[in-house]
């Protein structure tokens, strides 16, 4: 026989092969994963699911470069119709940028389009130049602020204490302060 107990290791794995077909069934069952393998659970989802909220008193502050250029306060918000939009009641925007005069906007309905950075206030929408004591009065603004652009695509109504302005449509640029009417324009002075 083998002197050496060392020299038994050899039969060790010689062991293990001859009776693998007895403890190979119940090792290879127990090492199996449980529960079912669900290959859509592995892919990543491409959309986001839609969430909607409901929120009252909400405040949005539009940015640009780094500088807080406008305050949106609203007294409900809830989710829109498309993905990346809020719709708002009860608006009111200011101004609070250092760079030009403040303007105080208030509207009873609006949109903001997270996206575009595009506002559009509806239905009986008030603009306020308190320094100039201009009051502008429109159904429809909207404001792009990636081209710094406000729109009254609508008649609109300009008020200050030596002038009335009447006109069907009005751009204002904000980066030039320049208006530009069109539309049956009617001044009175």
């Amino acid at each position: 026989m083998i002197n050496n107990p060392r020299n038994l290791l050899w039969m060790v794995p010689l062991l293990l092969f001859a009776t693998s077909p007895l403890w190979q069934g119940p090792v290879s069952a127990f090492l199996a994963p449980r529960g079912g393998y669900n290959p859509k659970l592995a892919q990543l989802q491409e959309e986001t699911p839609l969430q909607n909220f409901l929120m009252e008193s909400v405040a949005i502050t539009m940015t640009s470069n780094g500088m807080e250029e406008w305050q949106i306060d609203a007294e409900r918000a809830y989710t829109g119709d498309r993905e990346h939009e809020i719709e708002m009641e009860e608006v009111s925007a200011m101004y609070i940028g250092t760079e030009k005069e403040p303007i105080n906007i208030e509207s009873r309905k609006g949109t903001y389009l997270i996206d575009k950075r595009h506002l559009v206030l509806t239905d009986h929408v008030k603009v306020s130049k308190p320094m100039k004591q201009q009051v502008l009065l429109s159904e429809r603004l909207e404001y792009d602020d990636a081209d710094k652009m406000l729109v009254s695509p609508g008649k609109v109504t300009i008020q200050s204490p030596k002038m009335k302005l009447n006109a069907g449509r009005m751009d204002y640029d904000f980066s030039t302060e320049g208006y530009d009417f069109s539309n049956r324009v009617k001044v009175n002075l």
